[in-house]
């Protein structure tokens, strides 16, 4: 950069000072949603977030957090926490997941890269194994993107494939999973009819097997590895479709937490453990629940559960899990190059920086924000505190999670005077919105909003400024509904619980003491989505943002 004459330097904005204290707060899974019964955050006891919506209307607005402005293929795709911290972080929409490896898989260049020559070498006389999510949500995986790379690596010599399936029920309905099942094998018949020896090996519902994440819990990638490695599960079945059927049937089994199984030949001896000189990739393009595997499959010293055995194979990501880590060291597709991300211009431009969540979001107000990096840009500027999350339990259990603690870190960091931007992520209204736990949902939405209201009250003492927002919707819609808008029931006249993330819009509110009198929203920037936040955050630095930077969603007019 730097022999084209870059700078990091910013220019001083024209109107506003430099050196108040900013907390930027975002609520995960926080969108805006027509009030009803099924809206958590409605529900919900929120005086703080309900003051800030009923407050300045040219201090609160929403912003979109799906589709094309976070750089997914379509507006029908959700957003999630990482595109759209990636989006918050980079002030700039970039092609995200799903539409890198729709472009690799549509152009052919996937079968170009080091990556894929790389696990080509053991198709002569090795298994090619496939893991990953079996969804189309389009969250982690598309089951399209897993037909088209099963189709092309079997015109490329794999001979052997053994895909090693994950249910969903999660981006998607619940009970979808035979469906999808269904649909694999019947494509991986019409491999077997081109002489091409492709089977399901194994599976188990993505909550419960292999796709955990931040470290969460490992036992959940243990029971993963027994399975698709050791060939090992408490269940065995001849077909998936079986397998899928059948374990459905246990009481309160649902495809999120489908237990591990194993698919077994006429001898009862699994049809497709990974061994010596075998191939594997996991076919999941969204890193977070994918990098707990990579470590497990790719790390020589590995010391989180007794893998029992560390078969010699090449294994492959989708995509690089880990930019900064080098997790995986061979993917598929190269990931989107963020560089100059507006966290690394801040601290290039004196501000401190504190950033905090517990383990399950910890890594996006960190890793994410920071364009898909880890670690910091310059220890000395900037502070990461993580707060474990709690493990062993769903979050229905404990609502609340660790949204007072995280309070608590980032009002005794604004208070202490030694940063001038505090981070933090709220992840309650996400975490335990996803467990499809109406009541719990709601006692969590109070929980964060307990929080606001506590960093809130530190940034009144010092004098700063607030900008609140979220990163995708998640709490404000938790029923499945038709094309009218009308929940959806099942067979014995139930509402369907949506655990899903939704396509609804998110607010941003800005305000505090030291927000000068003069700064507004705009009103011609009307489709502004998470990636305006940057520019904006910036500006309230007392900064420019820089020219490639999508636009700043306030301006200061003269009263």
């Amino acid at each position: 950069m730097g022999s084209s004459g870059f700078s990091w330097k910013l220019k001083d904005h024209p109107k506003l000072a430099k050196g108040k204290t900013i907390a930027m707060i975002v609520l995960d899974g926080w969108g805006e949603a027509k009030p009803n019964q099924y809206n958590c955050i409605h529900v919900a006891e929120t005086p703080t977030m309900d003051s800030l919506k009923n407050g300045a209307p040219d201090k609160w607005r929403l912003v979109k957090a799906h589709g094309k402005a976070v750089g997914l293929p379509t507006d029908d795709d959700m957003g999630n926490s990482e595109v759209g911290h990636n989006a918050l972080g980079a002030g700039r929409i970039y092609a995200q997941g799903a539409k890198l490896v729709d472009s690799a898989l549509d152009t052919g260049k996937i079968y170009d890269g080091e990556g894929f020559n790389y696990i080509k070498a053991s198709f002569e006389t090795g298994t090619l194994h496939l893991i990953g999510l079996l969804s189309d949500g389009g969250v982690h995986s598309r089951l399209n993107q897993l037909q088209l790379l099963l189709k092309g690596v079997s015109e490329r010599g794999a001979k052997r494939i053994r895909v090693h399936v994950l249910t969903d029920g999660r981006d998607v309905l619940d009970g979808t999973s035979v469906a999808y099942v269904e649909t694999l094998e019947e494509d991986l018949a019409k491999l077997r009819e081109k002489g091409v020896d492709a089977q399901i090996a194994s599976g188990g519902g993505r909550m419960y097997v292999t796709m955990d994440r931040y470290e969460n819990d490992w036992e959940v990638v243990k029971r993963g590895w027994d399975a698709q490695v050791l060939g090992e599960a408490p269940y065995k079945f001849k077909s998936a479709v079986e397998a899928v059927k059948k374990l459905r049937e246990i009481p309160k089994t649902s495809d999120q937490y489908l237990p591990p199984f194993v698919i077994v030949d006429d001898s009862g001896k699994s049809v497709g453990p990974i061994v010596d000189g075998d191939a594997v990739v996991t076919f999941n393009f969204r890193a977070d629940r994918m990098s707990m595997v990579a470590q497990a499959l790719e790390y020589e010293k590995f010391d989180k559960f007794d893998r029992v055995r560390f078969p010699k194979i090449r294994y492959a990501g989708m995509l690089q899990y880990d930019g900064e880590l080098k997790l995986p060291n061979y993917y598929l597709v190269s990931p989107p190059e963020m560089e100059r991300t507006s966290g690394e211009y801040l601290v290039h431009n004196g501000v401190r920086t504190f950033a905090c969540s517990e383990t399950v979001k910890f890594g996006h107000v960190t890793f994410f924000w920071n364009g898909n990096r880890s670690g910091y840009f310059n220890a000395d500027m900037e502070e990461y505190v993580e707060i474990p999350s709690d493990s062993g339990i769903t979050f229905n259990v404990k609502p609340k999670m660790k949204a007072l603690q995280i309070g608590e870190k980032a009002r005794d960091a604004i208070l202490s005077g030694k940063f001038d931007q505090v981070r933090v992520n709220l992840p309650n209204s996400d975490m335990v919105g996803h467990t499809g736990d109406i009541d719990a949902t709601v006692v969590a939405c109070k929980a964060a909003d307990e929080a606001v209201k506590m960093i809130l009250d530190a940034i009144e003492q010092v004098g700063g400024i607030y900008v609140v927002t979220a990163d995708h919707g998640n709490a404000e819609d938790m029923v499945k509904r038709n094309k009218k808008g009308e929940p959806l029931l099942d067979k014995n006249g139930n509402i369907q619980i949506l655990t899903s993330h939704t396509l609804e819009p998110v607010p941003i509110a800005i305000g505090g003491p030291g927000l000068a009198a003069g700064v507004k929203f705009r009103k011609d920037v009307q489709n502004g989505g998470l990636a305006n936040v940057a520019a904006t955050v910036m500006n309230l630095h007392g900064f420019v943002a820089p020219d490639d930077y999508e636009t700043t969603l306030i301006e200061v007019v003269d009263i």
